[in-house]
Order: structure tokens, then C-alpha cells, then sequence
């Protein structure tokens, strides 16, 4: 058994830096053929502002994709997010040359490199929440929210990125001269967003440095005043942030209403919505959200309790 203190075989790595890269669909290609020659695993985006990823791979593997980063100038000073792991967070590798970095869809894109809110390091960030006079905002999406974030933080109203700048026009324009506080997973998000509030009038903003990742691992801290789990876009779905007796479960399950904070996907392939559910309702519902796609016709829990079944059988066939 792998004791606690030894180096688990796989790592998972976060990253992105904003920097210009000319020619990016070339540079994405080439960069896809290299993770498949290194065997390496993950979401890479790639786009003329710069590269966001998430990958998985062996110790080797991961020292090896990021020296060889770091020998590229544009990415010397590449910062890693680093996670042990057991296994592949991943099934494939998949590098994509996209428009932008984070879906933001602005009239007047912003440059990180040229407008973002102050950075604060996870020990500043611990104090600053603690105050009265701060006012903290998500960074991610409501879904993310739901099932952890820092205390007394306010819920996004949005489903995606581009919906923000809606949002912040309508709720928070009486925030505009109290010190604004924004954070998201890994931190790119906050780069862009805090930019937003800046320009729109917002005159004291600061993002968590590293994010809730790199906040979870500092060791005198230990993820204090984070509630719930942490959503990740790998198959892990969740990571523990708060490593304290205060680590709660703050979700509740989509059907039963107990605690819960795993996440599946609707079973209903044309469906596919993520919902907290608990394993018993995964069983009941059958891994759906609805009357409806319990019973499409092509629901996968269905398809798959069907292939199980078969298989049991023929295992008793072969055993007889």
C-alpha cells in the first residue's frame, strides 16, 4: 500500500499564461503532435492571446512536457498548478486553436498583460476575506458555485463566461467603490474579469493569485473559509479544497435533497445536464433529470445496466 508521504505515479497539470503567438493553428498542431509522441493526456486551447491547459501524465511524462515549455522563451516563465494523481484525468489529448482563451465574446476585448486587478497570494487573500468591508465575487459559472466556494461569497447569476458582463451591469453597479475581491479555479478567468470591473468603473479590485487550486495547497492555511468542493474539468469532477475538520458538503442532491456533491450527467444523450446526485437517485432516476429522459430511448443508464446484464449472464454460463 502507498503510504501517504510517497510521490503518487501521475500528475495533473494546470496552466496559462497570455502571451501573443502568432501563426496559433500551426503552433496547435504542432503542439498536439508533440503531446501524442509524449503520451500525455488532456484539453489544450491555443489563440492568438496566448495557451490555457489541463493535462495528466506520469512524473516523466509532466517533467519532460513542461521543460521542454519552459525552453520556449514566450513560456520560460510558465506557471505549473500541480496535482499527484493515481491515473489519467484524462482518455484523450485534444489541442484546439480557439479565438480566445476564455469565451468572453467582448465588444472591446481586454489584455491582461495591460488591464487586470491587483494580485493577492493565498495568505492575503485569507485575511482580506475575513474583513467587513470587501465584497467577494465568483469568478465561475453558477454550476461551479453550487457545490463550493469561499464563504460569504455572492453566486454569479451566469451559465457561461460571456454572460458576466450582463450580470455585473445589473447587480453589482452599487459595489462599484467598496474594495471587489474576484476568484476562479486556476486564475485565468480572473484575469479578464477583473479587467471588466475596472473598466466598468469599479475602482479597487483584486484577484486570488493562482486560485482556489493553488489557495487549497498552501500549507499554513490549508483551504480555510472554503466551503464544498472545488469543480475541475477533468474526470475528476470535484478536488477537496479546505484540508480542516471544517470541510463540509454543501450541495444537495437534485432529487433527494441530501447532501451530496457528486455530479453526473442526464443519461438522455440529447439532454446531458449535470446534476448533483447522490449514488441511491443515480439508481432510482436512473441517472436522469426528468420523467422524459428516463424514458428516451436511448438513455445510456438504461443501455449500460442492459450490457451489464448480459454480461453477468454469460459469466454464468461459463461458470456452469
Amino acid at each position: 500500500m502507498m503510504q501517504n508521504n510517497e510521490q503518487k505515479p501521475y500528475r495533473i497539470l494546470l496552466f496559462y499564461k497570455y502571451i501573443p503567438i502568432e501563426n496559433h493553428e500551426e503552433f496547435a498542431a504542432e503542439h498536439l503532435k508533440f503531446c501524442k509522441e509524449l503520451g500525455v493526456k488532456g484539453r489544450i486551447l491555443v489563440a492568438p492571446e496566448g495557451i490555457n491547459g489541463t493535462l495528466s501524465g506520469t512524473i516523466e511524462q509532466t517533467d519532460i512536457y513542461m521543460e521542454t515549455m519552459h525552453k520556449d522563451p514566450r513560456f520560460s516563465d510558465l506557471w505549473f498548478k500541480i496535482d499527484e494523481a493515481d491515473g489519467h484525468a484524462f482518455k484523450k489529448i485534444f489541442v484546439r486553436p480557439k479565438k480566445e482563451l476564455v469565451t468572453w465574446r467582448l465588444e472591446e476585448p481586454i489584455d491582461p498583460n495591460k488591464l487586470t486587478g491587483k494580485y493577492v497570494s493565498p495568505k492575503e487573500w485569507y485575511e482580506l476575506i475575513q474583513r467587513d468591508d470587501v465584497v467577494i465575487i465568483d469568478g465561475r459559472n453558477d454550476y461551479e458555485y453550487e457545490i463550493g466556494h469561499f464563504r460569504n461569497a455572492i453566486r454569479p447569476g451566469v451559465s457561461s463566461t460571456r454572460e458576466f458582463p450582463e450580470w455585473i451591469r445589473k447587480n453589482l453597479s452599487q459595489y462599484k467603490d467598496k474594495k471587489i475581491l474576484t476568484y476562479c479555479t486556476g486564475g485565468i478567468r480572473c484575469e479578464v474579469l477583473s479587467g471588466l470591473l475596472l473598466r466598468e468603473g469599479f475602482k479597487d479590485v483584486s484577484q486570488l493569485h493562482g486560485g482556489i487550486v493553488t489557495y487549497g495547497k498552501d500549507p499554513e492555511i490549508k483551504g480555510r473559509l472554503w466551503d464544498g468542493k472545488c469543480y475541475v474539468f477533468d474526470e475528476r469532477i470535484s478536488v477537496r479544497i479546505n484540508q480542516t475538520e471544517e470541510d463540509v458538503v454543501i450541495a444537495k442532491c437534485y432529487h433527494c435533497g441530501k447532501p451530496e456533491d457528486r455530479y453526473v450527467n442526464c443519461a438522455n444523450p440529447f439532454c446531458n445536464k449535470q446534476h448533483v446526485c447522490c449514488p441511491e437517485c443515480e439508481e432510482k432516476y436512473m441517472r436522469s433529470c426528468s420523467q422524459e429522459c428516463r424514458e428516451h430511448p436511448n438513455n445510456r443508464y438504461v443501455i449500460e445496466q442492459e450490457l451489464l446484464r448480459r454480461e453477468e449472464e454469460n459469466e454464468d454460463m461459463i461458470a456452469g
